[in-house]
């Protein structure tokens, strides 16, 4: 049987600027965004989001529920930084690590270096090495698949720890609410409680075609793991031929400044994750789902490789204008670079790599 850990941080950017500017210790505080209103929160900490402010929510609507709050500008170097002491933990205990970003990772612990047999101790000893060397939490979930690790290390945050065994991942996933499942967001739990499933109970019940032909690929994936079955394996570091990030907004969005301060945000979140790894490419893509879940995608290449956020928003900028947003309203959006120079560095710089499944939302 597979032993995988999921590892998320606390908050990460955040707690990040907390750990070193004692003075934001306890305080709320949004990371990105501005006290002017302009721009959105990229992440808040745990103070703030007893407020609810929340990450992707534009900064006026944070200021409103939480006047005291403070922004803070990104300093993605620190992340970076942070980033890779982790992964060098990590490393301790398993070479079987798939970044998904910055701040989370699988790991695949069934054959690990110290041959500790237990994945829920050795989920606790990397817990306590993260709290020890670098001074933030994190949360852990342990199971047999990559899907009910990730719930487990939601299950309880933060500075988490879950251990969701075989024998018990169907009763779990039964009572577990269908908005709480990894890769369900708002509007498709939504429609998926207009066909009467409100639980995991209730979804591995339907007939897979419907979700198929309701879900699109995306349906069968959620009867599978609504089953307890994901043979998904742990992927290591490997090259790619693209990257995107992507949101998708609580409320629907219209107005185009709003749109465009999303975009810059996912750019830098993009660029700080292409540049430790040298990927630097020549194709930009911009990815918009309407209201009524219709997708569009647009591209654009650059006679030279880009090294920076700023020309892949402006890109994306450019394409969402030659699109009708601003007249139909927007529930996602996304970025992505593609055509990069020549093969990544091989894992110099130890950074998380990233990778993006396929999610309905």
């Amino acid at each position: 049987m597979r032993k995988i850990i999921h590892i998320d941080m606390d908050a990460f950017y955040a707690s990040v600027e907390q750990r070193d500017s004692p003075e934001l210790q306890g305080q709320p505080i949004a990371v990105g965004g501005s006290p002017s209103g302009r721009g959105v929160v990229m992440t808040a900490s745990y103070e703030a989001r007893r407020f609810g402010v929340r990450s992707a929510m534009p900064s006026a609507r944070a200021i409103q529920l939480c006047p005291s709050l403070i922004f803070v500008r990104p300093r993605f170097d620190a992340y970076k930084t942070a980033s890779r002491s982790i992964r060098e933990i990590f490393e301790r205990y398993t070479d079987l690590i798939e970044p998904l970003s910055l701040d989370e990772a699988y790991l695949d612990v069934s054959q690990n270096k110290k041959g500790i047999p237990s994945a829920l101790r050795i989920a606790h000893l990397i817990k306590q090495e993260i709290r020890d060397e670098i001074s933030l939490t994190a949360s852990a979930g342990v199971s047999y698949c990559k899907f009910l690790a990730k719930m487990a290390s939601d299950y309880r945050k933060p500075d988490g720890l879950s251990f969701i065994p075989q024998e018990s991942a169907q009763q779990f996933i039964d009572q577990l609410s269908i908005e709480r499942f990894h890769g369900i967001g708002e509007k498709t739990a939504e429609k998926m409680r207009r066909m009467g499933i409100h639980n995991g109970a209730d979804l591995r019940t339907v007939d897979p075609r419907i979700l198929s032909k309701r879900f699109g690929k995306m349906g069968r994936f959620y009867h599978r793991v609504a089953n307890g079955k994901d043979d998904r394996p742990v992927r290591p570091d490997r090259p790619r031929k693209s990257a995107s990030v992507e949101d998708t907004f609580r409320d629907d969005v219209t107005d185009l400044a709003e749109l465009d301060a999303h975009i810059e945000r996912l750019a830098e979140v993009l660029m700080g994750r292409l540049e430790p790894k040298g990927l630097y490419g020549r194709t930009v893509h911009l990815k918009v789902k309407y209201a009524d879940f219709q997708i569009i995608t647009r591209s654009q290449s650059n006679g030279d490789y880009i090294r920076e956020s700023r020309p892949i928003a402006v890109s994306c900028k450019e394409m969402l204008r030659k699109t009708d947003a601003g007249r139909r309203a927007v529930r996602l959006i996304g970025v992505g670079v593609s055509n990069f120079e020549g093969a990544p560095r091989e894992n110099r710089s130890g950074q998380l790599e990233f990778d993006f499944e396929g999610e309905e939302e």
